[in-house]
């Protein structure tokens, strides 16, 4: 249900006194472990955002959910009005994020949906009946969660869209990354950093900007004293990862945005960078892990396959009884190839025989992988479900090959696109918010 829908239900904002809603809110926010359902029967904005709303029913969930992640985490939040300011702050980005894509038109239809959530689940190794038991048994609503993972997938592809057209990568780009002398650092390390960004209006005076690098180099004096990075993070950083204490995740230094990228490869696990000014953006950055990545050579394997998928003629217990009955006719001695080449519906290696090549697990998805790497040389696997349909595998080899000149250009071409991703990913969403009409109607706010 939109923020629209639900307002239409719900007693008229506008008609309410402000102080009552912005009461209801916060005393709640400020409650925790308060039953929701206590509030449920008023429920008020808490921030216009362009033509829509941001609902204190929709703040008070996130909070209720950022402060239960944080238990289980053991992470220490900051206090509740920071808390709620940077909840707030995702919610309108996520809010702008959804209108934008509504008037571009970007939608994520059912049945793409469904292939996700399949997938989901078995990457979980469970039917969809059991994982939606799974997640009913642990509290969470089934409904909401397939409409969690139908506005992430909207949100990737409008960023996809959108972020994707303002990079470009030149040949001489690619050529100064192979060339680098961070190359073999490059492909090899993993890096998982925390980062805080303080932002200042891109007009902003001497002064203003001479502040804010006060305040960052004050930030990163109480780190180097021993403050822990994450509650600092939530407290201080306007970037999208703040909510996550900062961490950004385990990336390859190309995936790295490029103003910190080398500073990060010359830096020791612990160690936290001086600030970084780049526009009107100061970067603090903390090197929490570091591990190698290992793919100077690439693990490759030799594997057929046959594809038996469900159809309009054909029920998902038809298609599993044919791959069983396959699967059953190759124990008895049957030659794979043969059976691939008859039955298998995989237009692009049937009259191949099932061929798919010399290939790595990263270009197949989760489950077809990890069967792939279980199964052993010389060997075929039991059937099992994909996204795509029923297959049975056959491994014929494994080999360890050093990448190709094309690859590791396709590589290069990889690493620069997401590293400029997340930079230009980072100033759309800043563009978009500063350009957008957003009231926020809590106090003090």
């Amino acid at each position: 249900m939109s923020s629209r829908q639900l307002l239409e239900n719900l007693v008229p904002a506008a008609k309410l006194p402000r102080c009552i809603l912005i009461g209801c809110a916060l005393a709640f926010v400020s409650m925790p472990g308060v039953v929701t359902a206590q509030y449920q029967k008023l429920d008020g904005i808490v921030a216009v955002v362009d033509d829509d709303v941001v609902l204190a029913s929709e703040l008070l969930d996130r909070v209720d959910l950022v402060r239960r992640s944080s238990e289980e985490s053991g992470t220490r939040l900051p206090p509740n009005d920071v808390l709620v300011s940077q909840i707030m702050e995702r919610l309108i980005l996520e809010n702008l994020q959804r209108q934008e894509a509504e008037r571009r038109g970007i939608t994520i239809d059912d049945e793409t949906l469904s292939r996700a959530v399949a997938q989901f689940a078995q990457n979980n190794n469970k039917t969809i009946d059991e994982f939606r038991q799974a997640l009913v048994a642990d509290g969470n609503n089934f409904r909401q969660f397939l409409e969690d993972i139908r506005e992430e997938m909207l949100v990737s592809r409008l960023q996809r869209a959108l972020v994707g057209r303002r990079i470009s990568i030149t040949e001489q780009d690619v050529q100064g990354l192979l060339n680098s002398p961070y190359y073999r650092q490059l492909f090899s390390d993993e890096y998982r950093v925390g980062h805080i960004m303080i932002t200042t209006d891109e007009n902003a005076s001497e002064d203003v900007v001479r502040q804010a690098l006060e305040k960052a180099n004050d930030i990163v004096t109480n780190l180097r004293d021993g403050a822990e990075f994450g509650p600092v993070a939530m407290t201080e950083s306007s970037a999208s990862s703040a909510l996550e204490g900062g961490d950004m995740g385990w990336r390859k230094a190309g995936e790295l945005p490029s103003i910190f990228a080398e500073p990060v490869m010359q830096m020791s696990v612990g160690d936290i960078a001086q600030p970084i000014l780049s526009g009107s953006s100061i970067h603090i950055i903390k090197l929490l892990e570091q591990r190698g990545a290992g793919v100077q050579k690439s693990k490759q394997t030799k594997v057929r396959h046959i594809l038996v998928r469900p159809s309009e003629i054909r029920t998902p217990s038809e298609a599993e009884s044919i791959i069983q009955d396959l699967h059953r006719r190759l124990g008895e001695g049957s030659d794979f190839i043969e059976l691939a080449t008859e039955f298998s519906e995989d237009p692009g290696s049937a009259l191949n025989g099932g061929d798919l090549g010399w290939s790595t697990a990263d270009q197949f998805v989760g489950i077809f992988a990890e069967v792939m790497q279980s199964t052993e040389a010389g060997a075929f696997s039991e059937p099992f479900l994909s996204q795509f349909g029923w297959h049975v595998l056959l491994v014929e080899g494994r080999r360890e090959q050093d990448m190709s000149d094309e690859a590791r250009r396709n590589m290069a071409l990889e690493l620069l696109h997401n590293r400029r991703f997340e930079e230009e990913r980072q100033e759309w969403l800043k563009e978009l918010r500063d350009e957008a009409f957003v009231e926020i109607r809590l106090p003090n706010a």
